[in-house]
């Protein structure tokens, strides 16, 4: 769990607190600093794992603002934890695969060619489920599927981040990694080859909306609001996110 803390010594106005998935950090972090530069509020960012964050929520904990996958999004709507109207899709991002940068990047085309180069590879770094990230689940399930789970067991390097994951390649600690798209591309000395082939592959959509309980409704929604904007768009673009349907910005 990473927390961004405001430095409320320049304004008096509460801080917003925000709930994100951690795969949305880079983009999350700059509409915060911008939100704060345009409104003089500073924004309590709180990053995590969707299940991180959601047992922060089942143990009473609020935000003004959830930025979480759509199931989850969908759940609380339903248990009335958020504003329904409030909800915006922000976008989309998949699991992908990264190697050290320099190295050949292998063959992932097909669900045949993708399971011999996990099955060739000395070592495999990737979301450690037990974290409860999106990717991490995703992965054990999907090891067991394609029949390497008892090979990951050996060969495998659970990291407690998508970040952790993207490094232990960049160091040379790991010949392939995987996670979210989003989480790699932000990570120096690596080289993310691509998606999972299909139909393996596995796309997250992460939705905003207000919290309930939010004593700052307003503020909350005008985040929200600069989170889809153009500007924020462009940057989920850069950092392996698809955009919202027809809202691709060249």
């Amino acid at each position: 769990m990473v927390v961004s803390k405001p430095d409320v010594g320049h304004t008096s106005s509460p801080a917003l607190r925000v709930m994100c998935a951690r795969a949305l950090t880079e983009v999350a972090s700059a509409v915060a600093k911008t939100f704060t530069e345009r409104t003089g509020r500073y924004v309590d960012v709180t990053f995590g794992t969707v299940g991180a964050l959601l047992a922060k929520l089942d143990a009473g904990d609020t935000a003004d603002v959830l930025v979480l996958s759509a199931p989850l999004i969908d759940r609380l709507q339903q248990s009335g934890q958020i504003e329904a109207t409030s909800t915006q899709t922000i976008g989309s991002t998949g699991i992908g695969l990264a190697v050290p940068q320099g190295a050949a990047n292998p063959d992932i085309s097909t669900p045949e060619t993708f399971r011999a180069t996990l099955a060739n590879a000395r070592s495999v770094a990737f979301s450690d489920p037990a974290v409860g990230g999106s990717a991490g689940v995703y992965l054990a399930e999907l090891f067991e599927r394609i029949g390497l789970a008892d090979m990951m067991k050996n060969k495998g390097l659970p990291q407690q981040s998508g970040g952790e994951v993207a490094r232990r390649v960049a160091e040379g600690v790991a010949d392939i990694g995987m996670t979210q798209i989003s989480e790699m591309l932000v990570v120096k000395g690596i080289c993310v080859v691509g998606s999972l082939p299909k139909p393996l592959a596995k796309d997250t959509i992460y939705r905003a909306a207000v919290h309930a309980g939010s004593a700052r409704p307003d503020a909350a929604r005008a985040f929200i609001a600069l989170l889809g904007s153009r500007e924020a768009q462009k940057l989920l673009q850069a950092t392996g996110f698809e955009p919202p349907a027809g809202q691709r910005i060249e």
